[in-house]
């Protein structure tokens, strides 16, 4: 009951470094009530508000606190934040880190203090969460290749505008899509890092590698709001360029509709979010869970595109 107190004090003084938090913004209620620290890496992506929206309705309906916090992409701000979960003595936390650097910290202080961790999306390498939970975007991102490949007859010429280097989304995608293209005609001919994958940045990237490679016929966005940056690099550079994302923002799927870009792969961010929950009060009740939980990415172009703008999965 002392460390419930205790923890509760040190939270009313950390509670302004949080984003958002639930009625009381307090972790580790006394009444037995289970608390959630939602770690997220950046709320102004549309991929990681679905996750934290549908966690917060799943913690909802399953009478569980939820304390929420946005490293608005900054690896060290959120080495911070769960800190503060560790604190105010959560029960488990949810964890979408900001970026590959300093990744493994905060699941190491997790672990050291007890306290179960569930990684999605982004999984530290070295530092595994108790369960990882993420869309297979190997397999996912090789369908989207191998659609490419029959879009275009297998050959062109294709920049992929990446996402952060070295995080496990950015490895995997990069991973299923160059090996969708091998034994066709398509070749990579430039490649360029983002740092937030932010759309602003694959406008710029894409800007540079027309300037540079004129001849780019396919554009991988490896992130929808890259691909969505790419698209009007290449409308206002006047090229005819196909172009593809990853994700299924609202605004990704918007553009597949509307012909902006070709094709992209939905990501089942409410499932994920929903999974997440649950598996963090398995793990807060003892049960054992899978190191990694994949879900499935869904090939989506104009032709299927409605049922997803209506109802994201």
């Amino acid at each position: 009951m002392l460390r419930k107190i205790a923890a509760g004090v040190t939270a009313v003084v950390i509670a302004a470094s949080l984003t958002a938090c639930s009625s009381s913004g307090i972790g580790g209620g006394d009444d037995g009530q289970k608390t959630i620290g939602l770690a997220v890496a950046n709320l102004q992506a549309d991929f990681f508000n679905q996750i934290r929206q549908s966690v917060e309705a799943e913690a909802a309906a399953e009478g569980v606190e939820v304390i929420v916090s946005d490293a608005k992409g900054d690896s060290d701000t959120q080495v911070s934040q769960i800190q503060d979960f560790i604190t105010q003595n959560v029960d488990a936390i949810i964890y979408i880190p900001a970026g590959a650097t300093a990744a493994t910290v905060p699941v190491r202080a997790a672990k050291d203090a007890g306290i179960p961790i569930v990684t999605v999306d982004r999984n530290p390498e070295g530092a595994p969460g108790d369960t990882f939970i993420a869309t297979d975007s190997v397999a996912a991102a090789q369908a989207l290749g191998e659609w490419v490949v029959e879009q275009t007859g297998g050959t062109g010429n294709v920049g992929v505008v990446q996402g952060q280097i070295g995080t496990t989304p950015q490895v995997a995608r990069e991973e299923g899509f160059t090996a969708a293209l091998e034994g066709s005609d398509l070749k990579i001919v430039a490649e360029q890092a983002s740092a937030q994958w932010a759309q602003d940045e694959g406008y710029d990237i894409a800007t540079d590698m027309l300037q540079s490679n004129p001849d780019i016929s396919v554009f991988f966005g490896q992130a929808d709001a890259l691909a969505l940056g790419a698209s009007a690099a290449a409308r206002a550079a006047g090229v005819d360029v196909l172009v593809v994302g990853f994700d299924g923002d609202v605004a990704g799927l918007e553009a597949v509709r509307d012909g902006n870009l070709a094709a992209t792969i939905t990501q089942p961010t409410q499932g994920m979010g929903k999974l997440a929950v649950q598996s963090a009060v398995k793990l807060i009740d003892g049960e054992e869970l899978p190191a990694e939980q994949l879900q499935e990415g869904v090939l989506t172009t104009p032709e299927n595109v409605e049922p997803f703008i209506e109802t994201h999965p």
